[in-house]
């Protein structure tokens, strides 16, 4: 770490939205070869904070230092020029272009006027090869996987020369494996003098990278400090503003008959002879490795693809589901892991999205109640807390956890007996990661059933019954017990 002045300070950062003020005055700063932990709840203001860096947002109020030299930032393109790359949470990928078209896009390798495309390539190769990994260069990115298209903007970032590396949420779609690739190559960014600012829920991510911590909540800096210098319980506190004891809540149980049984469920290789019960108020947790087929067996479930092979019986009856409208229709509701493009329509408001699933019952004629859909979400907006000015709120301008929020209080009003939660708390702090688990435990006492996939395993922990883990689209091993598992016997099983 550089014992010289700041190579990136922000004073007195404001911003406002339509109803809500975002930053109230924000101070931080960073060293060159640093790592500075950007911490706080969703809504705290750490993205709006590094989307004034990246250019995206304006500031209304405060200055901007790099290097020693006030910067004025009013765009993407002043944030590159004065050496600030960043990686955002949403992925800025051009989905028809390659990896290597995305990671040249706008600084193409260029002789003669035309691009170079060999040495893109090589370049590219020579990237991942760093991150160690293999990635289809000539596939256009929306076939790529979550964590590869993560890795193409990681790729996209090291292949800009910044001084300044923002990343907000790099791991959130890794595998383990590729989280200690990354974590292997940050050292050696800050050896080369690079600052990186680096933003994550992962508590224990912090502790194994961070040289220091910075806290926000409610738009205002609340917290500094070295990273030796705060326990893991100081930071909760800091970012929830309260004391949170335990990061799982107590569970108490009252676990009856199967109620969900699935049997030689098949869709290629993707999922192959997968089988299991849910029982009435259980939990069961699916886990394992990224590309697992976790997902992929949740969907055929609720009908979002179809199944080659395979029953589906939810009280002892068998369902006939060719889509998610029958899913929806015998009460089974799905989470989707990405709450963005498949759990919500941004560009609507939070009522809006609430309602989508449930315009049988709010409808009338042919026409939506708005009365009674205002109602009704008024219910769920004060039990799950959803902070919003108001239900007309564009859902795409909620925090994260909010935005699940929403996600939920949809399939909380269809009243479904099983729910699947496809990585219910991903991107998500642990506030709103508590009250989603304390929500969880209310459903599975009243009767419901839940399946919970995630790649957390102190969450499988903290909040499964029963574990069953996956490989390469099979079920490889179930713990009867969760309460007695580790993560190695996890891990063993995951990687079987």
């Amino acid at each position: 770490m550089s014992d010289a002045g700041p190579l990136l300070e922000m004073r007195g950062i404001v911003k406002s939205f339509p109803g809500v003020q975002a930053l109230r005055g924000v101070d931080l700063s960073l060293l060159a070869g640093e790592v500075l932990a950007l911490l706080g709840e969703n809504g705290a203001g750490k993205s709006t904070l590094m989307k004034v860096l990246g250019g995206a947002y304006h500031a209304d109020e405060g200055t901007v230092t790099i290097g020693g030299r006030q910067t004025a930032i009013h765009s993407p393109q002043d944030s590159r020029s004065a050496g600030v790359a960043v990686i955002y949470q949403e992925f800025n990928l051009v989905p028809g272009l390659t990896a290597v078209e995305n990671i040249f896009l706008g600084q193409e390798v260029t002789r003669a006027g035309f691009v170079a495309q060999k040495q893109e390539r090589k370049r590219a190769a020579a990237l991942f090869k760093r991150l160690g990994v293999e990635i289809d260069l000539d596939a256009p990115c929306r076939r790529l996987t979550t964590a590869q298209r993560q890795l193409v903007e990681i790729a996209k970032a090291l292949a800009f020369d910044a001084r300044i590396i923002v990343m907000d949420e790099p791991s959130a779609a890794l595998t383990s494996h590729e989280v200690e690739r990354l974590f292997e190559i940050i050292p050696d960014l800050k050896s080369q003098g690079i600052g990186i600012i680096y933003i994550s829920h992962r508590l224990d991510e912090i502790f194994t990278i961070a040289d220091r911590v910075t806290v926000l909540r409610d738009g205002k800096n609340v917290g500094e400090r070295p990273i030796s210098q705060i326990a893991r319980n100081e930071m909760i506190e800091l970012m929830v503003g309260r004391e949170l004891k335990d990061e799982f809540p107590a569970r108490s149980r009252r676990i009856g008959a199967p109620r969900l049984q699935v049997s030689g469920l098949r869709r290629g290789r993707a999922v192959r002879d997968v089988s299991f019960v849910v029982r009435r108020g259980e939990i069961l947790a699916l886990t394992g490795l990224v590309g697992a087929g976790r997902t992929e067996t949740v969907r055929l479930i609720f009908g979002a693809d179809p199944r080659e092979a395979g029953e589906i019986r939810l009280d002892g009856i068998v369902l006939d589901i060719r889509s998610p409208q029958d899913a929806i229709a015998a009460g089974i509701g799905l989470l989707t892991e990405d709450r963005k493009l498949q759990g919500l329509v941004l560009g609507h408001s939070a009522r809006e999205n609430f309602g989508l699933p449930n315009l049988t019952w709010l409808s009338r004629r042919g026409f939506v109640q708005l009365g009674s859909e205002r109602e009704h979400f008024a219910r769920f907006v004060d039990q799950l807390r959803i902070k919003a000015p108001n239900q007309e709120q564009r859902a795409g301008n909620l925090s994260g956890g909010n935005q699940q929020k929403v996600v939920l209080a949809k399939w909380l009003a269809r009243n479904c007996d099983v729910l699947m939660f496809d990585e219910p708390t991903r991107g998500i702090d642990v506030g709103a990661k508590y009250e989603i688990y304390l929500l969880m435990n209310e459903l599975v006492l009243a009767g419901k059933s839940i399946v919970m996939i995630s790649s957390e395993l102190p969450e499988v922990l903290g909040m499964a019954d029963r574990i069953l883990v996956m490989h390469k689209g099979r079920v490889t091993g179930e713990i009867a017990d969760a309460r007695r598992a580790t993560q190695e016997q996890i891990m063993q099983l995951a990687v079987a």
